[in-house]
């Protein structure tokens, strides 16, 4: 079996060698950037449970996602007919769901309400909108401790 490796450029890691079917596709792109359809899943170590998910086609475009279970156990997403077809999806089996992260002063905040809904199997991936009034797009995940200031001598 032969591996399709493909370069791609980025401004936080270099350059990096990612599996062309590993290639996640957006067909309606991410919200806010509707011309940037492909994504590459990076994990940047084995014990964190934050993901980039970087542009293939721009070297500046990554966003930090997670799995939002991990953080609101409770938390569903419910796909509609025409979400399952445009996933290729006849079960909710091979599904994955993350959330894009941001880190709003020492608290981490997730996008509840616009999850990411990936066909692990496919690699083809869309944004959903929730009108669930429970989740927020800035639905905080995690607080950071807070940094220690340096004590002069």
């Amino acid at each position: 079996m032969r591996v399709h490796v493909m370069i791609v450029n980025t401004s936080r890691f270099g350059e990096l060698q990612i599996d062309h079917e590993r290639v996640i596709s957006f067909q309606q792109g991410i919200l806010g950037f509707p011309r940037y359809r492909r994504y590459a899943l990076i994990h940047p170590g084995e014990d964190s449970s934050f993901y980039w998910l970087q542009s293939v086609d721009t070297p500046d475009l990554a966003f930090v996602v997670t799995d939002p279970v991990l953080f609101v156990p409770s938390y569903k997403v419910h796909l509609r007919p025409e979400h399952m077809q445009e996933l290729g999806l006849s079960t909710l089996d091979g599904t994955q769901v993350f959330v894009i992260v941001n880190k709003r002063g020492n608290v981490l905040t997730g996008n509840l309400q616009g999850p990411l809904v990936v066909n692990v199997d496919q690699c083809v991936g869309t944004q959903l909108v929730l009108s669930d009034r429970r989740y927020t797009t800035r639905f905080a995940l995690l607080e950071l401790p807070s940094e220690v200031e340096a004590v002069p001598a």
